[in-house]
Order: C-alpha cells, then structure tokens, then sequence
C-alpha cells in the first residue's frame, strides 16, 4: 500500500522520488520480466498516489515546479511497460483457459475498461455496426472487445509491437470476435485506412501524442471524428507528459474539440472527442 498517510505536498513529493529510486536503474526487460512482488508493490503504489484527492493546481506545482522531469519520464515508463506485463500475463492466461471470457472478466481493470467504453461509445455518438480504430491496441485490446461484444461494433487495432499484435490476435480468435475485430501490426502512419471508419481512438499510453495528432491532422479527411485518452485531473497527470509538456489543449488547430468528459471512479482517463476541422486553403487563395 502507499506509505503516504497525509496529502501534503512534502509528503507526495516523498513518495513520487521513493518510486523513482525503487525503479529508476530497471532495464526495460527487467519490468517485463521480473516475478517478484517488488514491482507489483511499486506499481500499487504509483496506483494508490494517483488518485489522491487534489485539485488540478496543486498537482501542476508538484509535477512542474520541483525539476521532475527525468524523474516523472521514467515512472511514467514504468507503467506503461507493467501495464504491457499485466496485459500480456492475462491474454496467455485467456488463451489457455476453457472459459476464456471468464477469465477477461476477472481481469483487474475490466470494470475500468466497462466504464471507460461507455463513456466513449455514448460520446461519440456510435451505433451498432460501426467502425472504430483504436491506436495503439497491446497484447490485450480490451477496449476494441467490449466495443464489439457489449456494443455491436466493429473494430481495427493498430498496435505497432508485432509480437503483442499477433497475442492479441489469438485472444480475439479465443474469444470468438475474430470476424468482428482485426488487428493490424503498425502505427498511425497507417491512417487513413481503406475501411471507411466512425471513430479513431488514441490510447493512453500511446506515444508521443503530438507528433501522433499532428501526422492524423495531415493524413485524415474532414469530418473524422477521434477521441484521445489522457490523464489530466490532479495527479493522474503524472502519468502523460504530454499534458505537462506538449498537447494542445484543443489538440491542434487542425481538430475541433467537441467534448471532453472527466473520469468518475474507478477510471482514471479524461477522454477528449474532436474533429478534423476543413483543410486550410492553399497559400495565396
């Protein structure tokens, strides 16, 4: 459990940096890899400092004001790459199970990932036998089966490790949405896709969000309609750079915020909706 026991800023300050040192000198393969509960306390941790009570504010004095950032990348590094773990640890556990949807149910953060799809179908205005494209789907595309399965959808993963590509792929055939869900291994380099899509959604852990909005602003036709996952409220800040350092707030001036609508427990994401606004006219029209 996390050591702190008040909310004072000296006091998170002191566990942000007793995470950085209890993980700062691990390879990437070690986070991957390791079978001690260390990490799994780590991660605990990190889970239970994020979702302290405090306003947007505070947490930007704490995460901006102290020099953090070297020491913020690689926390941030660091759950990513557990996440991966756990992810990928849960998709072998589905795909050599006799009751596969079971075993996704009781996955931590299926109850997160309930909500989380609701949010987003509802707000973006989806309907049955609509298309979604998810950036950067991992090992298990959680997202892209409860869309399918709970919402009638179909739906492309884009995920740019090969290896976690094809693991989720068997976890879609295990799980019988194989003709409802294809994965494709690549990035947002990809996009547009030949399919016509309602929605593109971007991960939170998809990374760097700039230079992946950028690239959508040049590469999608206007009228498409993205949401973007992202940690902003209070100290889930900690975990994307990218609110701190380089996202737009209205994402770039080629999109159009549409909404944005802030987590309620146990999710933790803010999920932006935009759309690409009309193309600039060409210089000198």
């Amino acid at each position: 459990m996390c050591s702190i026991t008040t909310h004072s800023s000296e006091s998170i300050i002191e566990e942000i940096l007793k995470i950085y040192y209890s993980i700062k000198d691990l390879e990437d393969e070690e986070i991957l890899q390791d079978t001690s509960d260390h990490l799994k306390n780590v991660y605990q941790r990190l889970d239970d400092l994020i979702t302290l009570p405090m306003d947007d504010e505070a947490a930007e004095n704490i995460l901006n004001g102290h020099g953090f950032d070297q020491i913020l990348d690689t926390i941030t590094k660091f759950r990513c790459l557990y996440t991966i773990r756990l992810e990928t640890e849960h998709a072998n556990s589905i795909l050599t199970s006799n009751e596969p949807w079971e075993i996704l149910k009781n996955y931590s953060f299926y109850p997160n990932y309930c909500q989380l799809v609701r949010t987003e179908y509802q707000g973006a205005g989806l309907k049955a036998n609509d298309t979604v494209v998810f950036l950067g789907s991992g090992p298990l595309p959680l997202t892209l089966i409860l869309m399918c399965h709970q919402h009638g959808l179909k739906g492309i993963g884009i995920e740019q490790d090969e290896q976690r590509a094809e693991l989720s792929r068997k976890v879609v055939d295990k799980l019988g949405l194989s003709n409802a869900i294809k994965i494709i291994h690549g990035n947002h380099f990809q996009l547009p896709l030949s399919e016509g899509v309602d929605l593109i959604m971007i991960a939170a852990q998809a990374q760097p969000k700039k230079e992946i909005v950028e690239q959508l602003a040049k590469a999608l036709p206007a009228g498409t309609k993205i949401s973007c996952r992202i940690y902003e409220k209070g100290l889930r800040r900690l975990l994307d750079r990218s609110i701190l350092v380089d996202l737009p707030a209205n994402l770039t001036d080629e999109f159009k915020e549409c909404c944005r609508i802030h987590p309620l427990p146990p999710v933790n994401n803010t999920v932006v909706f935009a759309v690409r606004s009309s193309a600039a006219a060409p210089e000198g029209q």
